[in-house]
Formats: C-alpha cells, sequence, structure tokens
C-alpha cells in the first residue's frame, strides 16, 4: 500500500484487512491441512521430535515454521510449497538418520559428542573454556541437580543436545563447594575439612594446608580453601 492509503480511522481494514470474507474461510483450510502436514511430517521424522531436539532436528523443525508461516495468512500463495518442504525436510533427516544409524562417525560430525565436564569431583577446564561453560554455570547446574559440593560427584557430563548427565560418587568425599559465596549463612552451615584443601578454581584436593604460593597442578591456581565434607 502507499502511504496515502493508509489512514488509522479505517478500523475495518486494521481488524479484517484487504481480503474477502471468503478468504477467513480458507484460512481454517489451509491451517487444518497444514496442521496436518506438520504432524505427519513430524511423526515420520521419529520419536525423537517430540523429546529434546538434535541440531538436525532444530534445523529440521525451524525449516518447517518458516515454510508455513506465509502460505496461512497470503491468499496468493498455494500449499504445495509447504507440502514440497515437507518432503524434503522429512526425506533429509531420515536419510541423515540412516547414515548416523550405521556410522558414528556421521552423528558425531554432524549433532558434535559429549564432553566431561567432571571428573572424579574436579572440573575439567580446557573443556569448560572448549564448551563455553562458566563455573558459575555448572555450579547452578549442580544445585540444580541437588549437589552442594563436587565432593559428590563422579561424572559431569555435556551430552551433544545440551543436557547435563550427572553420575554420582559411590563414596562422597570432601570437594569444593558449589554455593554461591555471598549466600554466607548457608556456606557457614557446611562442614569444613580441617586437613584437606580444595583450588577454588577447578576443585583439585591437596591433604593439608597448601602454601601460599603453591600453584595448583591442574590449573596453575594459587588460591586454595578447606573442602566441605
Amino acid at each position: 500500500m502507499k502511504s496515502e492509503e493508509i489512514h488509522l480511522s479505517e478500523w475495518q481494514r486494521i481488524v479484517f484487512g484487504q481480503v474477502t470474507a471468503e478468504f477467513y474461510v480458507e484460512i481454517i483450510i489451509r491451517v487444518a491441512v497444514i496442521y496436518l502436514i506438520l504432524m505427519l511430517s513430524m511423526r515420520l521424522m521419529g520419536k525423537r521430535m517430540s523429546s529434546q531436539l538434535s541440531r538436525t532436528e532444530m534445523v529440521s523443525m525451524v525449516s518447517l515454521a518458516a515454510a508455513i508461516g506465509i502460505p496461512i495468512i497470503a491468499p496468493d500463495r498455494g500449499i504445495l510449497p509447504v507440502i514440497i518442504t515437507a518432503v524434503v525436510i522429512v526425506l533429509g533427516q531420515w536419510t541423515i538418520s540412516r547414515l548416523a544409524a550405521r556410522n558414528g562417525q556421521v552423528e558425531t560430525s554432524i549433532n558434535d559428542d559429549f564432553t566431561i565436564l567432571i571428573e572424579d569431583s574436579v572440573m575439567r577446564i580446557d573443556d569448560m573454556q572448549q564448551t563455553r561453560v562458566t563455573s558459575d554455570r555448572l555450579f547452578a547446574q549442580l544445585r540444580a541437580l541437588g549437589q552442594y559440593h563436587l565432593g559428590t560427584v563422579k561424572r559431569l557430563y555435556l551430552e551433544a543436545n545440551g543436557a547435563f548427565t550427572l553420575i554420582p560418587q559411590p563414596e562422597p568425599q570432601p570437594g569444593l563447594s558449589v554455593l554461591p559465596p555471598w549466600d554466607t549463612a548457608f556456606c557457614n552451615e557446611q562442614k569444613r575439612s580441617p586437613d584437606m584443601c580444595v583450588c577454588t578454581r577447578c576443585g583439585n584436593r591437596k591433604i593439608n594446608p597448601p602454601n601460599v604460593e603453591e600453584e595448583c597442578p591442574n590449573c596453575l591456581n594459587r588460591k586454595w580453601t578447606h573442602a566441605v565434607e
């Protein structure tokens, strides 16, 4: 529309647009057909589409969403492009799934692999930096999983789909607290080990208080604190 054709007093144009009344009946038909296309497409792409999405599944979902928008509201656009798009996406996703099932390297190259963030109660700083997971984000995830210090964690994995998987320590041992330091009341409730210290950066343990200038062999940090039992 040209600028001189736009007037704020034209409430009928603002509400109903410039289409005939029959088009609103057509919208109902278009939405019903596209809804069935989406449901069929997701059904054909498998059960994972209704759970946490992988990278390829997320791309498929976004592509489907982009394809359905215009045909629903544009009277001059047909439904056939949506059907073609859905067929291409389903076939592409099906092909990738078959290749990944036959060759694990294909799955890893497309969807990435899992990463160990905590190993035997010690944070793996290099892997955290590679996956761009900060210690604050890691501690928040551990608190959400009911863990309050690293000594109770055997492994913490960052899965390929972005989910965290916790393997608890069979025999908990003293470790670095994951509580926020500003919550002094809660931190003071934690029992501290008198003869074991941990690195404040990675949680690496050391019996007896280290010297002030002693470096952590795991991350080269020089700050230590008493471990939480």
